[in-house]
């Protein structure tokens, strides 16, 4: 039942009106404030949920941000990871007087009485927060997987506090937006998964963007890292208290290790690529901190099958294996793909260009790559780095389907195996709303080609 309006209940805004703002706004008004909500989007989508807030009796003005009127101050101010922790608006606020908190912030002041997992990094960080979280519940752990991951952490303290929600331990996977709007949050574990450049046009230097990064590790009670992450290990002097992970002191004899002691074999592990062996250390190590039996862990490794988007094997077709990593948003996750991949490659990339260096990207794949399928709005960029580097293999394909088409068409050439990749390098929202609905596109386009290989590949309404 929506609480009744009353200028009694202390006024809060939410700006932003993503899951995470729709959780928000819902948790405070469990605990008794006046809520509105303000968004500067007006799509079909935030309007449904402008309706679905208004049932609850929360107020919803899209076009716009609050102007922070005298006479109605709010008491707090909660954004969205979306928003920048700088923006004007949030910038007057504080001037003000008003408390300017994060979602994650938010959430953390009702569910830090529980231990915390808190995983941050540029890449790898929502295949290691899975990981852990299934293997705290093969453990009997009441874990759950959230944050950036997908689950709003409002969400989940909303339902732990209206009681449908037991939890004894919070999973979290925590961006650096989300990390710089919640400074007080200190998980019981912390972990940093890898650091290459990303996110430089909100953090506007590296050294900001690695900053806000290891705040979260130093509020950490206990702190892991990437020690085969090439940055992280040039700054281990800093951080003389973490625990380090390597798969050449962890992998002995085929065996994962911890504290000299052999746990599972590392073949029962399925995920491609030494990344992902690296992800398993880390997540390894947190679940002996946190005190797994090691047969736990051993179950949980073996039946981990990985994250959608994230180099999952989504079809075969004749002697074709099509592989989304629709995740890879950057130079170096599309770096990383192409490293766990065996050759031939057929790679498709594009998408909205990001910033960054795309050299090690480009090296690959003139050691791994016979074409290079281009879609989206870099496709022109992306062909002028490829003949910089001399390599001329490359198709301007515009669209999805189009290059699953060409792909499928070159991949007759071959009687061995050919892996077509999908590795953007690209953010997605030059013709999709995420990188999600990218990923599930191209699944769904590639499983009706190897239903139907006669066919080629027909555009969607997406495209």
């Amino acid at each position: 039942m929506a609480r009744i309006d009353s200028e009694a209940q202390p006024l809060a805004q939410v700006l932003g009106l993503g899951m995470s703002g729709l959780a928000a706004a819902r948790l405070l008004q469990s605990q008794n404030y006046r809520v509105q909500v303000f968004d500067t989007n007006n799509s079909d989508t935030l309007q449904q949920r402008q309706r679905q807030l208004a049932e609850l009796g929360i107020a919803v003005f899209l076009n716009q941000f609050p102007q922070f009127q005298d006479d109605a101050l709010p008491e707090l101010v909660v954004v969205s990871p979306g928003i920048a922790w700088y923006h004007p608006t949030l910038e007057t606020a504080r001037k003000l007087g008003i408390k300017v908190i994060g979602e994650v912030e938010l959430a953390w002041q009702y569910l830090q009485h529980l231990p915390w997992v808190g995983i941050t990094g540029t890449n790898g960080k929502s295949t290691t927060t899975a990981l852990i979280a299934s293997i705290f519940q093969a453990g009997g752990l009441r874990a759950i997987a959230c944050g950036n991951i997908g689950l709003p952490i409002c969400e989940v303290a909303l339902n732990y506090l209206n009681g449908t929600l037991a939890i004894d331990w919070i999973i979290a996977e925590l961006s650096s937006y989300q990390i710089e709007a919640s400074p007080s949050v200190s998980p019981r574990i912390g972990i940093w998964t890898t650091f290459t450049p990303d996110h430089l046009d909100r953090h506007g230097t590296l050294e900001n963007y690695s900053r806000i990064k290891g705040s979260l590790l130093r509020r950490s009670q206990q702190a892991i890292l990437n020690g085969d992450d090439a940055y992280l290990a040039s700054v281990q002097s800093e951080w003389q208290t973490a625990i380090y992970t390597s798969i050449q002191q962890q992998i002995k004899d085929g065996y994962v290790v911890w504290q000299n002691q052999p746990l599972f074999p590392v073949s029962l592990f399925q995920l491609l690529g030494e990344h992902n062996l690296q992800n398993l250390l880390v997540a390894v190590v947190a679940s002996c901190l946190a005190g797994i039996d090691p047969r736990a862990i051993s179950s949980a490794v073996a039946k981990f099958q990985g994250m959608p988007h994230r180099l999952e094997v989504v079809a075969k077709c004749a002697n074709l294996v099509f592989i989304n990593d629709s995740k890879a948003t950057n130079y170096d996750s599309a770096e990383v793909a192409l490293k766990a991949v065996s050759p031939p490659v057929i790679l498709i990339a594009g998408g909205q260009a990001k910033s960054g260096s795309a050299q090690g990207w480009l090296k690959l794949i003139q050691q791994k790559v016979i074409k290079v399928l281009l879609i989206g709005s870099a496709s022109r960029l992306f062909a002028e780095m490829l003949e910089h580097k001399g390599y001329t293999d490359y198709i301007q394909c515009e669209t999805l389907a189009n290059a699953i088409s060409q792909a499928y068409s070159l991949g007759q050439n071959f009687t061995s195996a050919v892996t077509v990749l999908f590795s953007p390098a690209c953010a997605s929202f030059d013709q999709f709303a995420n990188f999600e609905q990218r990923g599930d596109h191209f699944r769904e386009l590639c499983q009706a080609l190897s239903q139907n290989p006669c066919q080629e590949p027909k555009l969607s309404l997406l495209e």
